[in-house]
């Protein structure tokens, strides 16, 4: 393939040759690519694609077949019960999103209450916590109040498949110039990479091929030294470690300490991340992939749920780079929303000193599979994992809409954004 008139590096503007999956040759600024143009980047920016270092396929995909109820879908109790009775009687509802601020906490009586004619199941937000009516349990043999913490891979045998349009995600992610996803299931399910497999961007799946992830809750925080074993037992294989609160990233460093970390060992989110830990995560060499476009989706709820003290060491970006901290993003989705794009926005426009600019917002996105915070470039010899947008990239970082991407190549080849 030969691309013609594009923008490389925000600077010159030149024809780009692929083959075989790969950048085959660059033109000179000014000097024509011999050879019949497949497609005119009319002077617009070829980027290399969009990764998304931190997603949940599955539970993405199964949205599409979800009703959402976060504060943001429904409006208290009454809006709660209307969303949940969408559909026939008897049939089971998935619902997702939910968040206390809607209509409290929730257990099987009060979804007895909200929808006891069919079996309900509600996912958090965070998605920790399924909370199950009882005609739900009485349909899979179980009791107890509902409330299932962490229990997704038991929960599978017991519930309906639900139908999974992975070739509809994978347009979706192309028409935002995604080219690579990380999956992030902290218990993947057997058989996950070759059900992810039909979609076509390059998938990592964590546990898998990627790093080992490994979910911290308060509750059940082991010592620094069981964690400091657990890292041990799996290397040389690199590490990721779910951190959302300060204590867990306290043990995570500590862990860190003793067992030794290697290049490419990740701190998850990094939701609370204080000042004076900041040195202590630049030593040890770690990255830190991260959600800054929470503290928009969230901010209301923050402002109440999140421990004053915590609320200056939400998601940081700026400070982190700055003191020479590798940092990346990934969109969370489906528990956040699923657009790199408004994530760059959300790191750009916050308020305070953990603002990035926009280019260094659009790197969030272009790092390495597995090394989020080491940077791709566009030369001969790199991956044709690609996102021409419409404009020149000076435009593009004017806005950081999706907007601007006109096509998405992986591996040489366009992915279509519409069936």
């Amino acid at each position: 393939m030969l691309i013609r008139r594009v923008e490389l590096a925000g600077a010159e503007v030149v024809d780009v040759r692929v083959t075989g999956g790969r950048i085959a040759e660059i033109g000179a600024a000014g000097e024509r690519l011999p050879g019949r143009a497949d497609l005119d980047g009319r002077g617009a920016a070829l980027l290399p694609g969009l990764h998304d270092h931190h997603v949940h396929l599955t539970a993405l995909a199964a949205q599409a077949a979800s009703v959402r109820v976060g504060p943001a879908d429904v409006g208290g109790r009454a809006g709660l019960a209307a969303a949940l009775r969408t559909g026939p009687p008897g049939e089971w509802v998935r619902a997702v999103g939910y968040h206390e601020s809607v209509a409290g906490r929730l257990d099987r009586w009060v979804l007895d209450e909200l929808a006891g004619d069919r079996p309900v199941r509600v996912q958090h937000r965070t998605g920790e916590l399924w909370v199950w009516n009882s005609a739900a349990l009485r349909a899979a043999g179980l009791d107890g109040d509902g409330c299932f913490w962490r229990e997704d891979g038991r929960l599978r045998a017991w519930t309906p498949p639900v139908p999974l349009d992975l070739p509809a995600l994978g347009r979706r992610a192309a028409a935002l110039g995604v080219t690579g996803l990380t999956n992030a299931d902290p218990q993947p399910a057997e058989g996950l990479p070759a059900l992810l497999s039909v979609l076509p961007q390059r998938v990592v799946v964590m546990g898998v091929g990627g790093p080992v992830k490994v979910l911290l809750d308060d509750a059940t925080l082991p010592p620094p030294a069981e964690l400091a074993a657990a890292v041990r037992a799996v290397r040389p294989r690199r590490v990721a470690v779910h951190c959302v609160t300060r204590v867990q990233l306290l043990v995570t460093l500590l862990a860190f300490d003793d067992a030794g970390a290697v290049p490419g060992d990740r701190v998850e989110h990094g939701s609370v991340i204080p000042a004076e830990t900041i040195p202590w995560i630049a030593r040890l060499g770690l990255t830190v992939v991260t959600q800054p476009h929470f503290v928009v989706e969230r901010g209301r709820e923050y402002a109440t749920d999140v421990d004053p003290d915590d609320r200056e060491h939400l998601y940081r970006c700026r400070s982190l780079a700055e003191a020479g901290v590798p940092v990346a993003a990934g969109t969370d989705a489906p528990f956040g929303g699923f657009d790199p794009w408004a994530a760059m926005r959300a790191a750009v426009d916050r308020d305070g000193a953990e603002a990035l600019e926009p280019l260094d917002a659009l790197s969030l996105f272009t790092g390495r599979p597995e090394a989020p915070g080491v940077p791709r470039y566009l030369d001969i010899g790199t991956p044709a994992d690609l996102c021409l947008l419409r404009v020149p990239l000076r435009e593009a970082l004017d806005t950081l809409t999706g907007d601007v991407v006109r096509a998405t190549f992986v591996d040489g080849r366009i992915v279509p954004a519409h069936p």
